[in-house]
């Protein structure tokens, strides 16, 4: 049974009408237009500067914070991908984890503001993520390295441990994957009855920004969707899903198939909880926060 106070959240998301940005491709197609004419900012908060360094550079036309603890050295090194259906920028509650990754686990936090669809396709996006993840594995050192990514960041994050262990064989420690965003054919035959009880997304607009996302790429190549490539030589993983998000069937897909293929699989399923529940302000997301702070804390010692 979810918390009172997730309880209460998940009603004031219905009552706020949150699923509507996904309600249909024309409300997609509408809200990718107004980034156009006024994009959003993904600079961090100004909170956030007062417990951590923060740094920008630029990886082709990719910005790309740096950000770990205020006056010490890290004991880790963490690639946080950021979720919002390809088509939104950094929010306040990616901050507010970076926050929490960087002050309780000590860890240097690399997050880079992809470009987002249509402007940022999978065949262009995937291969740069997989570099940063490369360079960040490099100049890790003795440090462990944790790749995080959430909902749609999290396909990001995924495809590209896929393509960088194609390429060279590297992994990272571990990776963490948030409500992850896997296949967007969004073609799961249980994914009609889960869509009724969330509070956030509806397929009509995931079709549409994964449509966007995919460019000239097929939906199900897995650059697009990497629920459709191979588990085999990936890293240790570790999963949150909520049973009131669409897409939990694609975490659900994602451990039958990796445990076939001889991946590790560390599987969290929350009981009523929404999309994204370890980013909110609720019990289960504190404890969620809890263990991936203890993840990177372990993968550190190591």
């Amino acid at each position: 049974m979810p918390s009172l106070r997730s309880r209460a959240l998940s009603a004031a998301l219905i009552a706020a009408g949150r699923r509507r940005r996904y309600a249909s491709a024309e409300a997609v197609r509408t809200r990718v237009a107004e980034s156009a004419r006024r994009p959003a900012s993904h600079l961090p908060p100004r909170w956030l500067g007062r417990v951590a360094d923060i740094s920008r550079t630029f990886v082709g036309a990719w910005p790309v914070y740096d950000v770990s603890p205020l006056g010490a050295e890290p004991a880790a090194h963490v690639l946080y991908v950021h979720g919002g259906g390809y088509i939104h920028e950094l929010v306040r509650p990616h901050w507010a984890l970076i926050r929490t990754l960087v002050t309780q686990a000590r860890a240097r936090v690399v997050v880079p503001a992809y470009i987002l669809a249509p402007r940022g396709t999978a065949d262009r996006t995937v291969p740069i993520a997989a570099d940063l993840l490369s360079g960040l594995i490099a100049s890790g050192g003795s440090a462990g390295t944790v790749l995080i990514g959430d909902s749609a960041g999290a396909g990001l994050a995924l495809a590209a441990a896929q393509r960088l262990r194609d390429r060279t064989g590297d992994q990272p420690s571990r990776i963490v994957l948030i409500s992850p965003w896997l296949d967007v054919t969004m073609s799961h035959p249980d994914q009609a009855a889960l869509e009724a009880a969330d509070p956030l997304l509806a397929r009509p607009g995931l079709l549409e920004a994964g449509r966007l996302y995919a460019g000239t790429l097929a939906a199900d190549d897995p650059r697009v969707s990497p629920l459709h490539g191979g588990f085999a030589g990936l890293a240790p993983m570790t999963v949150f899903t909520g049973t009131r998000d669409v897409l939990t069937t694609d975490s659900r897909e994602l451990l039958r198939r990796a445990r076939a293929e001889g991946a590790e699989v560390e599987f969290h399923e929350a009981a009523g909880l929404p999309h994204g529940y370890p980013l909110l302000p609720v019990p289960e997301g504190r404890a969620a926060r809890g263990r991936i702070v203890e993840l990177i804390r372990s993968t550190a010692e190591l």
